[in-house]
């Protein structure tokens, strides 16, 4: 798991002024709040005090306060109250806890968890074509799989998993020979052509036979170590673009939050059915990496064999190497050996530079 990256911390809907709502991300808890302003804010769960969760809390106004001694914490993690001390009384400087950068889009509360300044840190992913017309997003879903996140997008960037794994409509044929594999600063993308099926037997989009689909085929993207994109293109008028968004709860669970945009069969009707078809592929999936064996990725390149197909999963592996030679890689099993004993936060943006941090920072490779 890594550090200063973008993390989809909770739906939209499910942040209140109600109350706080408490998640797990990279191992470490953290808690999210709506201010009065109705702005999100994500904060490290720990209260400085004794140790309180203040995403059990509750919401006073703009401020998130601990629910064992009442220690009040505004959205940049200072605290605002101490109901103890008296008017004249000084709040101490080490009161406070690590703020996180907070956006959100497309139905989803992402946080930045990490220590970069503004200007070094990676995007938080694009998906163009929302609210765009000639375009529609499903219901935003959200499931969890009992797997590690970089074996769920390594199997998301494999495309020879499919004819095998998944009931391919009208036997679909990968074409090895196509494969191009490009890589960014933040990623790594595979497109893939393959043979068209008996368009006739497919069960979405309105294509026929006769419409001769030379653009036929997929392509698949990861941004980051836990952003999956896949594209599938029967046409240019059958187009389904999936945006797969994976929080790692720890090393291993993995919750993901999915979208799914079409730019074919646009009313609202065919959205269960495109839906089910698309959780189906989904279960199929997870069945798989739960069952995989090492669970976490293995450390040796010699202990697993990539061949012809494997090419964007060893991209992907260059690139999580490229990160833990920054220093972003937690340490898990320093982090799991020492659980329960201390609190950590995982580094926000205040801390290069500043002081007096009470809670340590999450334990990384090579640091």
């Amino acid at each position: 798991m890594y550090i200063n990256f973008w993390y989809p911390v909770c739906l939209t809907d499910e942040l209140t002024a109600d109350a706080p709502l408490r998640v797990q991300i990279l191992g470490v808890r953290l808690a999210a709040f709506r201010d009065t302003e109705g702005d999100p804010n994500v904060l490290a769960d720990t209260c400085v005090h004794r140790g309180g969760s203040l995403g059990k809390g509750k919401v006073i106004g703009s401020h998130l306060a601990c629910p064992y001694h009442g220690w009040r914490f505004d959205g940049a993690g200072k605290c605002a109250h101490i109901p103890v001390l008296g008017e004249d009384d000084t709040i101490p400087a080490r009161a406070k806890v690590d703020s996180y950068p907070v956006i959100e889009r497309y139905g989803i509360v992402f946080a930045f968890l990490g220590d970069l300044p503004e200007d070094q840190r990676p995007p938080p992913l694009d998906v163009p074509q929302w609210d765009q017309p000639g375009w529609r997003a499903n219901e935003l879903v959200v499931f969890e799989l009992n797997g590690y996140f970089e074996r769920s997008i390594e199997n998301g960037l494999d495309p020879s998993h499919n004819e095998f794994v998944h009931d391919l409509q009208g036997n679909v044929k990968l074409k090895p020979e196509t494969i191009r594999v490009t890589s960014s600063d933040w990623g790594t993308d595979i497109t893939i052509g393959a043979v068209p099926p008996d368009l006739n037997t497919l069960q979405y989009g309105h294509l026929r036979n006769d419409d001769k689909p030379s653009t036929f085929g997929a392509s698949t993207a990861h941004h980051g170590p836990n952003t999956l994109i896949t594209t599938i293109r029967l046409s240019d008028e059958n187009i389904f673009v999936q945006y797969f968004f994976e929080q790692p709860i720890d090393d291993h669970r993995t919750r993901i939050f999915f979208i799914n945009m079409r730019n074919c069969m646009l009313e609202p009707e065919h959205d269960k059915k495109l839906m089910n078809h698309n959780l189906r592929i989904a279960e199929e999936d997870i069945r798989l990496v739960e069952e995989l064996n090492p669970v976490r990725t293995p450390e040796s390149s010699t202990k697993e064999i990539l061949i012809t197909g494997d090419e964007c999963i060893g991209a992907y592996r260059k690139h999580l190497q490229s990160w833990e030679e920054r220093g972003w890689r937690i340490d898990l099993p320093a982090l799991n050996e020492t659980a329960g004993d201390i609190a950590y936060a995982i580094p926000s943006p205040d801390r290069p530079g500043g002081k007096n941090w009470v809670l340590d920072t999450i334990p990384l490779v090579g640091t």
